[in-house]
């Protein structure tokens, strides 16, 4: 509690808190921010993922439980390459970019190749069989890499390059964390505006309406949702590169927790929607963050689970989600 006491120059009462209860005040500020950005930096890696879900299940409503292991490709893929460029005298900074674009083209031939294999033969069939199968490729990817690398977490070769001018947040802010924030920001407005404004979006939002009129005006069907697969997997990849650098480590599992947290992000935001994923990632994030920050992060990954069974009883169409009007 401050003292109050009058002052002689006017009756404009003075706070007398000492030294230690100042630094104490500033300390818990500077908590809150870093607690603020951390929710900031994994919600925005959920929000990467979680737009995968959502515009895979706006097009052929299919819960592609295999999409989080995309995720842990595009971490591995980033961390092999960036240990073959980092014997050959790259810079930090452009090891990274190269391997973050290895690692986005290896992880969309993925999802590509997985939707021709592993749903497309089973489109015609009941929704019980393609989901079935993403739960077969979720585990065949897992054990896939755990045989062809390792069960241990591997530590990742590079670390982010230090960003000068964040010397100004004294600490608070680093490097990872604000290349994450701003690299999915640039990321979700472009998809935004190639969903609102291109042919090609125009031609998914056709699609995911009613995907039989969308073929009778001659789109090809197959293809946007090949495009859909694609998109979605380049983001994960991106997503996977951009948390190794992070954490500076990865492992076979790393996509399981991941992919069912960003589901639960494009539940909460409402499946289907974008700016649902986008904003359901941020707030599972934050909620995570500040539940880990201010009690204890034994409940994290509770948190989430509580907070899907809760939104599925409550809105189950999430936050930005709306009904579908069943027309008799």
């Amino acid at each position: 509690m401050g003292l109050f006491l009058k002052g002689l120059l006017g009756n404009k009462p003075i706070c007398l808190i000492s030294p230690r209860k100042k630094k104490l005040k500033s300390m818990d500020w500077q908590y809150f921010l870093e607690i603020l950005f951390s929710g900031l930096t994994r919600g925005s890696i959920y929000a990467l993922i979680a737009l995968g879900y959502t515009m895979v299940y706006g097009i052929i409503e299919l819960i592609n439980f295999a999409h989080g292991e995309i995720y842990m490709l595009g971490a591995f893929t980033a961390f092999i390459v960036a240990g073959i460029l980092g014997t050959m005298g790259f810079s930090a900074s452009a090891i990274l970019i190269i391997a973050a674009f290895v690692a986005i083209v290896w992880c969309t031939a993925y999802g590509y190749t997985m939707e021709k294999i592993a749903y497309k033969p089973l489109r015609g069939q009941s929704r019980l069989a393609p989901l079935i199968s993403a739960i077969g490729m979720s585990i065949f990817l897992q054990n896939y890499v755990q045989l062809a690398q390792t069960a241990e977490f591997l530590r990742f070769p590079i670390r982010m390059p230090r960003i000068e001018f964040l010397d100004i947040f004294g600490g608070i802010l680093r490097s990872s964390d604000f290349v994450i924030l701003v690299t999915s920001a640039i990321i979700m407005v472009c998809l935004s505006l190639f969903i609102r404004y291109t042919k090609l979006g125009k031609a998914m939002r056709a699609t995911a309406q009613n995907r039989k009129m969308a073929m009778l005006l001659g789109i090809d069907a197959d293809k946007i949702i090949s495009l859909t697969f694609i998109i979605g997997s380049g983001l994960a990849a991106l997503g996977g590169t951009l948390i190794a650098t992070h954490t500076m480590q990865v492992g076979f599992g790393i996509g399981f927790i991941a992919g069912m947290k960003a589901f639960t992000a494009a539940v909460l935001g409402g499946i289907g929607s974008i700016p649902g994923a986008m904003l359901g990632g941020l707030v599972l994030g934050l909620a995570e963050s500040f539940t880990t920050g201010y009690f204890a992060g034994d409940y994290e990954d509770v948190l989430a689970f509580v907070l899907l069974v809760m939104i599925l009883i409550f809105r189950p169409v999430g936050i930005l989600g709306k009904a579908k009007v069943q027309k008799v």
